[in-house]
């Protein structure tokens, strides 16, 4: 079937839009392919079309989870055969989907980076037919982008064992270098670039200076009406700014990556039906998220780049409609951001230091360590050796950039459990307490496959049907299990971090100009670009930001704040264009006037005030004891 047709059949649109024709093109004709498209742009239509019109099944790469969930849900109510593989499946639900793939049931398969190096993967991979490669986020591959991710470098392993697959790279954020880094990181055979401008003429970019940002946050979100976003740096102040707004009467909610999966779900999905206004959160939210009519979206706390600024505030205004973009910004924002750079590239011997100190925590001797894991107490860790939370946290990520360690300082894995007993003989279980089986009836009514295998469980959603508190589910299952009728596997949350060399003397680790000062660079290259956007009043904002993405041919918004106070200060010079010219006409004779003449002229006096200020302060005349004349060259 043509694309267009397939366009028009499952989506309901007469026609592509923008550059998506000429990428669907380009994919279908067996080229590697780069799209450049904003948020908003229509990229998934640029692999969804694509892959109904060819053989096979293409395989999505994204980290985005949430995004992979609703994608997945849309296509199949569309009809489209659609599945994904995410961390929280069991063995058994990933090797369905997988074999389905393998046996033509599914035709757009997501799948996260890390799940590329399993061996379950690979091995089922080589008997698919697979149409193309789509890799979303494709900044994330790049070491030069603002959003790095080790785990994106395994897609080039993937290409060796589909060596004819082409690939479809999409981004929305990437400079000109990231752009080249991206295509050799993917092994693109020939360059191949679509791009469309990132200029968004319905989103108004606005810096406002404010020296009290919680009272200029409370005035923005009352002058502005609508659904909003509010983000800020950290996991506390998500709730602080929450609670801030609620005690003005602007309903609000959080949002971080530390809370459980039940509560992000629901807070989510409440503000996505606009249950509620506003929801603050840390960059951890938004990315795949699908709400069209976001108004405004208001950055209190300063990103670390245009990037990261750009990526967020395009989330305002997608359904095309006037929404805003607001960074407020004041001088103690410029000292954080430096302060930012020496957060994250800590002094060299400072990493040493930490490398030794970790040898000492562990008992690891030289020449011995490699291959083993430990679990990661950075509290106590740094309080044995007297370091810095934040920068021992920076000196583990260099180490790991180096090759000496891995470090797992986010671990994501939920509970699961399996019953021990079998379904029968729960029926005749004595000595068990009600909300122990409230617990037993709630797990057998959510989950399936309980007897079979573990299963991951959300014991936010088993506390919600069961009518007990989180800690109580915790606690009874824990007691479950030991009575041995469910084993029981608490989330971890500990980091961890295992030897990928064996341990050497500090002194002779070596951290290379390409781990440590290259990066230190365009870091440092980031920050200043962020601070000169807030801080340049004389450019339009909207051409500042394309101008960073290698837009430079670009007009005035006219909306902005910048475009904003030029225009008044162009209405200005206008109201004062006539009596101006009437001051210097009757200065002309080079003789000493009373300034009481200027009340003779027919204008009013504010702007022969403003007229008669101007040529002062610009040395166009001088005024001697009331009287003025002009200056002579």
């Amino acid at each position: 079937m043509e694309c267009r047709q397939i366009l028009q059949q499952y989506w309901g649109y007469p026609d592509f839009r923008g550059i998506q024709k000429d990428i669907i093109e380009s994919i279908c004709a067996g080229h590697d392919t780069l799209g450049l498209m904003p948020t908003g742009g229509g990229k998934s239509i640029t692999f969804q079309v694509p892959a109904l019109a060819m053989d096979g099944v293409c395989i999505v790469i994204t980290p985005l989870i949430a995004l992979m969930k609703d994608q997945v849900d849309h296509l199949l109510k569309l009809g489209i055969k659609a599945a994904s593989i995410y961390s929280g499946m069991t063995r058994p639900e990933i090797i369905k989907v997988l074999e389905n793939a393998v046996f033509g049931g599914v035709k757009i398969l997501y799948v996260s980076p890390e799940r590329l190096s399993s061996e379950l993967f690979q091995a089922k991979l080589k008997h698919m037919k697979v149409s193309f490669i789509t890799v979303d986020e494709a900044h994330c591959i790049s070491q030069w982008g603002y959003d790095f991710r080790p785990s994106y470098l395994n897609i080039a392993d993937i290409r060796k064992l589909k060596p004819d697959v082409s690939i479809l790279a999409l981004t929305a954020t990437a400079t000109t270098k990231v752009v080249d880094d991206i295509q050799e990181k993917l092994g693109f055979k020939e360059k191949n670039v679509f791009r469309m401008s990132f200029e968004r003429k319905n989103l108004t970019y606005v810096v406002r200076l404010a020296s009290d940002k919680d009272q200029q946050l409370i005035h923005i979100l009352n002058s502005v009406k609508g659904c909003a976003i509010v983000y800020v740096r950290s996991r506390k102040r998500t709730k602080e700014i929450a609670q801030m707004l609620n005690d003005n009467d602007i309903k609000a909610t959080y949002y971080h990556a530390g809370l459980e999966h039940y509560t992000k779900d629901l807070r989510q999905k409440e503000w996505q039906n606009d249950k509620t206004r506003v929801i603050v959160a840390t960059n951890a939210f938004g990315m795949g998220i699908d709400k069209p009519n976001v108004r405004i979206v208001v950055h209190i706390d300063c990103p670390d780049s245009i990037e990261a600024y750009f990526q967020e505030a395009g989330r305002a205004g997608r359904d095309s409609k006037k929404a805003y973009a607001v960074l407020l910004y004041n001088d103690g924002d410029c000292r954080k951001l430096h302060k930012r750079i020496t957060d994250n590239f800590p002094e060299k011997e400072y990493v040493r230091k930490v490398y030794d100190s970790l040898a000492y925590f562990y008992q690891i001797g030289v020449g011995s360590g490699i291959g083993h894991t430990f679990a990661f107490d950075i509290g106590k860790f740094c309080h044995n050796f007297g370091l810095s939370m934040i920068l021992v946290d920076s000196s583990l990520r260099i180490l790991e950039r180096a090759g000496y360690i891995i470090y797992e300082n986010d671990p994501k894995n939920s509970a699961r459990l399996i019953f021990l007993l079998s379904r029968n003989q729960l029926y005749i279980l004595e000595n068990i307490t009600s909300n122990e089986d409230k617990i037993i009836t709630t797990l057998l009514r959510l989950y399936g496959g309980l007897f079979n295998d573990y299963t991951y469980i959300d014991e936010g959603l088993i506390a919600q049907k069961s009518g007990l508190t989180q800690q109580q589910v915790y606690l009874i299952l824990k007691n479950l299990s030991m009575k041995r009728i469910i084993h029981f596997i608490p989330q971890r949350k500990t980091p961890y971090i295992s030897y990928s060399k064996n341990r050497d003397d500090g002194e002779r680790i070596i951290i290379s100009k390409s781990v440590y000062e290259d990066r230190k660079i365009e870091f440092e290259k980031r920050i200043d670009a962020i601070i000169k956007y807030a801080t340049n009043d004389s450019v339009c904002r909207s051409r500042q930001l394309l101008r960073y993405f290698g837009e430079t041919d670009s007009n005035d918004c006219e909306l902005c704040d910048v475009c904003l106070e030029h225009n008044t200060d162009q209405a200005s010079e206008d109201r004062i264009s006539l009596p101006k010219k009437r001051i210097l006409e009757m200065l002309k004779d080079g003789k000493k006037h009373h300034i009481t003449e200027l009340n003779e002229m027919d204008i009013p006096d504010r702007q022969l005030d403003e007229a008669l200020e101007f040529l002062i302060n610009e040395e166009y005349i001088i005024n001697d004891c009331g009287y003025i004349m002009l200056k002579q060259k």
